[in-house]
């Protein structure tokens, strides 16, 4: 069963359950999948959707952010919801010592050994980690390993 396919049987389950906030996340979520495919002009892949899916978590926590800082902790809160229903569709996320290990072994792989290297270290990184951690964070470790 495909990640699109498991979206529309969640989009049922939480109909049927009058769970709104679901509902209403879950219909968003289709939403930017279907235009995303319009725009691709095909069916999306798993990873498509995951990309989708990351984007949209990510609008989330941006959005969390701002509200916050505006002092609007009700709709924080929305946001925070919809986030969390998100992140359970996508795939688990490296811890902070999985990702400084696989950044080391990139780093050990590549062969590099300055600031210099940094371009060819994250080309290598960034199709490993797709996904499954934020490309700023991976980024500063980076940084930080090659300084």
């Amino acid at each position: 069963m495909t990640l699109d396919q498991t979206l529309m049987d969640d989009l049922k389950k939480a109909m049927k359950a009058g769970d709104r906030i679901r509902v209403d996340t879950l219909r968003v979520l289709r939403s930017q999948i279907k235009n995303a495919a319009i725009a691709a002009g095909k069916e999306l892949s798993d990873d498509d959707v995951v990309a989708v899916l990351n984007k949209e978590a990510k609008k989330r926590k941006e959005s969390i952010d701002m509200y916050e800082k505006g002092g609007r902790q009700d709709l924080a809160d929305k946001e925070t919801m919809e986030h969390d229903i998100i992140s359970g569709y996508l795939p688990a996320q490296f811890s902070e010592a999985e990702l400084r290990a696989k950044i080391a072994a990139v780093i050990a792989e590549t062969g590099a050994s300055g600031m210099a290297d940094m371009g060819r270290v994250m080309g290598v990184l960034m199709p490993a980690i797709k996904g499954r951690a934020d490309g700023k964070h991976a980024q500063q470790i980076v940084k930080e390993l090659l300084s």
